[in-house]
């Protein structure tokens, strides 16, 4: 837990105490969070309360370095490779059915996301939100 939680909020947090007198008024950070902020599951208790955390810090961000937008980019069950380790067979079987049960009825591709990261960096009215990137997922 320690290194996710290091990587995902304790990283961002000094990127942003360090990076954020040097940025324009109208400049634009843009965390990651997960599904799992919104939707725990059993097994998953670190990640849930890193991606809490995330989220948390991209409001409390928004607020602290205003004007400067913070927000935050959630994603689902997204084929990034990162289920690679749970070897074809279980892979597929997991993405089935993921796809079967969210209103989307199919898994996120990096494209979506990279979409989010770019729509949360440019849209100038849009700050301490996180844009949840997962095929409705967390509603089923």
């Amino acid at each position: 837990m320690l290194l996710s939680f290091s990587t995902k909020v304790v990283g961002p947090l000094l990127l942003a105490k360090h990076l954020a007198p040097r940025m324009p008024a109208d400049g634009s950070f843009v965390l990651f969070s997960g599904a799992t902020a919104r939707k725990p599951a059993i097994g998953m208790l670190a990640v849930s309360a890193t991606n809490g955390a995330v989220d948390a810090l991209t409001r409390a961000l928004a607020v602290e370095l205003a004007p400067i937008r913070v927000n935050a980019v959630s994603p689902g069950t997204i084929d990034t490779g990162a289920y690679d380790a749970l070897g074809e067979d279980k892979k597929a079987a997991l993405f089935a059915r993921r796809a079967e049960t969210n209103p989307a009825r199919r898994i996120g591709a990096a494209e979506d996301v990279a979409q989010a990261v770019l729509f949360a960096l440019t849209t100038t009215f849009l700050t301490g939100a996180s844009l949840p990137v997962d095929g409705g997922e967390p509603l089923v």
